[in-house]
């Protein structure tokens, strides 16, 4: 019998390394002269950033910080989803920058189609917010790879190949 080998496609982030790139843009806030006396504060929970702050220029300096900073972490700044602007107590704004992590049904299924009308080799199943990918070829899976990595593109959402089997 044949060897078949697989992996998995995902839309995911590593969670330290976010916890790091937040940990030195509040370093950087504290430092920065510009936004010291600010009153900025960047919290982090379980699937969302919060900023907030006193004005929108100081905001959109915070949100180039991160983008900065995630992009020396690699991070892709797609994981992002930023939110209104909101107006809160005291003359203060907040924004909430939503975490995007797993692939949604509809998403995974125009992957799984796509895959399929590209390379015939291949089979595609969806085990909820991953793909799990398979062939008889290395080769045709390193195509996939390619495929998914333009797809990612269009899609508007970070996407990696994991446990490459």
């Amino acid at each position: 019998m044949a060897e078949s080998f697989s992996f998995d496609i995902v839309s995911d982030f590593d969670r330290q390394e976010l916890v790091n790139t937040l940990d030195q843009v509040k370093r950087e806030i504290s430092q920065r002269y510009d936004l010291k006396g600010t009153d900025t504060v960047v919290d982090l929970d379980k699937e969302n950033i919060f900023i907030t702050t006193n004005s929108e220029l100081t905001l959109n300096a915070v949100n180039d910080i991160i983008r900065q900073k995630a992009i020396k972490r690699n991070l892709s700044l797609k994981i992002f989803d930023y939110g209104q602007i909101e107006t809160v107590s005291g003359n203060k704004i907040k924004q909430t920058i939503i975490l995007k992590q797993g692939i949604k049904q509809e998403i995974a299924k125009k992957i799984s189609k796509n895959i399929r009308e590209q390379l015939k080799k291949i089979n595609v199943s969806i085990n909820g917010e991953t793909l799990r990918v398979s062939s008889k070829s290395k080769n045709d899976l390193q195509l996939v790879i390619k495929l998914v990595s333009n797809l990612e593109e269009s899609l508007n959402i970070p996407l990696k190949a994991n446990n490459f089997r």
